[in-house]
C-alpha cells in the first residue's frame, strides 16, 4: 500500500541574491551592505535586527523597491525588480507591495476611511469592501472611520496606516520601526495586528525593528552586523533575541 505524506511547500515572496550598496565614492565610500544573499517565505513573518548602521533599513529599502542595489539582484515573487524602469517599479510598488512606516503618512485632509482606501483608488481600482471590513473589524477602527488623522491618538492613526497597507491585498508588506513612534500599550496593539495578519490573513510580513520585544512577534529574525547578514533565529523569544543582540553589540 502506498504511503503519502503531507509537505507544506513555502513560495517565495522576496529574495535578495548578491546585493550590495555602497554610498558616496572614492575614499568617501561606504559599505551599507555587502554580498547579502536573504529569503523571505510567503505567508510568514521576518524581522530584521541589528545595531545602529548595520544595513538593516537599506535591506528592507532594497527587497522594498524603495532603491536600487549598487551590484546583485532583488526578487518580489518570480519578477527581478532589479530589472525594472522607474514606471514599472512604481506600479509594482503600488500594486504588490504594502508600507508600514514609523511615520504614519495618513493625508490630513480626508477620513479614516478614505486614507485607507486610497491607493487602491489612486490606482483606479474598486476596494472589496468585504475584505478592508474584515480589516478594519480586527484593527478595532469601525467607529473612527469617520475621523480625520488629527482626530485620532497615534496608535489609531498607525492602525489605519497598516489598515491602508492590508487593503489591497499585496503580496508582501514591509514595515519599518512600525512602532517607534507609538506608546507601548499601542505598539502591543499593532504587533498583534501583523501577527493576525500573518497567522488569519495568509499574509507576508517583514519588519525592521530595534526592539527585541517586537522581534518576538515574527516567526523569524534575520541579523545583520557590518552589512552582512550574519544569523538568523526562529520562534524566537524577546529574552532571546536581547541576548543575541549585546552580542552583536546592539
Amino acid at each position: 500500500m502506498a504511503i503519502t505524506t503531507s509537505i507544506t511547500v513555502r513560495t517565495t515572496a522576496a529574495r535578495a541574491e548578491g546585493v550590495s550598496k555602497f554610498y558616496g565614492t572614492g575614499d568617501a565610500v561606504v559599505a551599507a551592505l555587502k554580498d547579502v544573499d536573504v529569503e523571505l517565505e510567503a505567508g510568514r513573518f521576518t524581522a530584521i535586527m541589528g545595531p545602529s548602521g548595520s544595513g538593516k533599513s537599506t535591506l528592507l529599502h532594497m527587497l522594498a523597491g524603495l532603491d536600487r542595489p549598487s551590484s546583485g539582484q532583488v526578487y518580489v515573487g518570480d519578477t527581478l525588480i532589479t530589472a525594472l524602469n522607474d514606471k514599472a517599479l512604481t506600479l509594482l510598488r503600488r500594486d504588490q507591495i504594502g508600507f508600514v512606516f514609523q511615520s504614519f503618512n495618513l493625508l490630513p485632509t480626508m477620513s479614516a476611511a478614505e486614507n485607507i482606501v486610497l491607493p487602491i483608488r489612486i490606482a483606479g481600482r474598486k476596494p472589496d469592501t468585504a475584505w478592508v471590513q474584515s480589516i478594519v473589524d480586527k484593527l478595532g477602527l469601525a467607529d473612527r472611520l469617520d475621523h480625520r488623522p488629527t482626530e485620532l491618538s497615534g496608535g489609531q492613526q498607525q492602525r489605519v496606516a497598516a489598515a491602508r497597507a492590508l487593503a489591497s491585498r499585496p503580496q508582501i508588506i514591509f514595515a519599518d520601526e512600525p512602532t517607534g513612534a507609538l506608546d507601548s500599550t499601542s505598539g502591543t496593539e499593532l504587533l498583534g495586528f501583523l501577527r493576525t495578519a500573518v497567522k488569519e490573513l495568509g499574509q507576508t510580513v517583514v519588519m525592521v525593528t530595534h526592539d527585541p520585544t517586537a522581534a518576538s512577534y515574527a516567526d523569524r529574525v534575520l541579523f545583520l552586523a557590518d552589512g552582512h547578514v550574519v544569523d538568523e533565529m526562529e520562534e524566537p523569544t524577546a529574552d532571546a533575541v536581547l541576548d543575541f543582540m549585546k552580542h552583536l553589540g546592539g
